[in-house]
């Protein structure tokens, strides 16, 4: 059975905060999931007052933590603004200062980078927020490298995301970064939810639609997800949608904002990640289901996506007998 983990998560709710992204944080991080072989996050919600009124008054919570369970946080999720024009808690702020000063992992969902650039921990960091407030945030926080073309952002220690329905590519992320991909794929299963929204996807901003076929990824992309451990090539994946590489490729960079190529080698890197986590130690095995070949071309794509070698990654994922 999962025990609860050491590794607190405390999210911090405050007048108007987004009962959805609530909600994400609160279904990731907070409900006990005996099924997986790893312990679990601690989850507190916490605000400056004991009843916060929530979105749009619809609702208040009642009996929530204190903001000293920022202090004893290992990952702070900041709170949202639903205007993100108004002036954030000073104590809220101070809350998220101490806690980057002490090194914790800061995460923002949506206007939440408002919040962290008024704490002023992303100055010099690149960030991204919902395209609706790219302009906004960008007059107001000229210090921060904004991408707002992008579903999230991980600096290391500071990860923002763009808009609500983003939470949950970023926990998942979050997730996998702690916990290893088999661990991730687990929990999107059960949320019934896709992973492969990497954070480079674009963000689906409003243009006009113009009347054209349906060109949607999606059918290409799980047929290539089965068959990651053949010889599949930017050539094949174009003959399969029926369009030429050049408008595939097109259609890469304006959906998920990657290169054919970039998008095969990351799904067949993940692959490997499963793979190494459920313990196989033959990295010619790994190299040749994933589809990256020999143990050369897995060693170096490997290291380039995780930071880690095959054998470092095993050691610190795969789960004790």
């Amino acid at each position: 059975m999962t025990q609860e983990s050491s590794h607190r998560v405390a999210m911090i709710v405050s007048a108007g905060s987004n009962p959805f992204e609530m909600g994400v944080a609160t279904e990731l991080f907070g409900l006990h999931r005996p099924e997986l072989p790893v312990p679990w996050y601690a989850f507190e919600l916490c605000a400056e007052t004991p009843t916060v009124r929530m979105h749009h008054g619809f609702f208040q919570l009642s009996g929530v933590a204190g903001l000293d369970a920022v202090d004893r946080a290992d990952t702070v999720i900041v709170p949202n603004r639903p205007d993100p024009g108004s002036a954030p808690d000073p104590a809220v702020l101070d809350a998220i200062r101490r806690a980057d000063a002490r090194g914790a992992r800061l995460v923002s969902f949506c206007t939440g980078a408002f919040t962290l650039a008024a704490a002023g921990v992303l100055d010099g960091r690149r960030a991204t927020t919902h395209w609706r407030w790219a302009e906004d945030f960008a007059a107001r926080h000229p210090l921060v490298r904004l991408d707002p073309d992008v579903l999230f952002v991980d600096e290391g220690r500071i990860i923002t995301a763009a808009g609500s329905a983003a939470a949950l590519d970023t926990g998942l992320h979050i997730i996998r970064a702690d916990h290893g991909a088999e661990i991730a794929a687990a929990v999107s299963r059960r949320l019934v939810f896709g992973v492969h929204r990497d954070g480079g996807q674009r963000q689906f901003a409003e243009h006009p639609l113009p009347d054209v076929p349906d060109t949607s990824l999606g059918p290409l992309l799980a047929w290539a997800e089965e068959r990651l451990g053949s010889d599949l090539t930017v050539t094949g994946l174009a003959a399969r949608a029926a369009v030429s590489p050049a408008t595939l490729h097109r259609r890469f960079r304006a959906q998920l904002g990657t290169t054919p190529l970039g998008w095969l080698t990351e799904r067949r890197i993940t692959l490997a990640r499963r793979l190494l986590e459920r313990g196989e130690e033959r990295l010619d095995v790994v190299a040749r289901a994933s589809g990256l070949g020999t143990t050369a071309n897995l060693r170096t794509h490997f290291r380039r996506s995780t930071g880690l070698t095959p054998g470092e990654y095993r050691r610190r994922f795969t789960p004790v007998p």
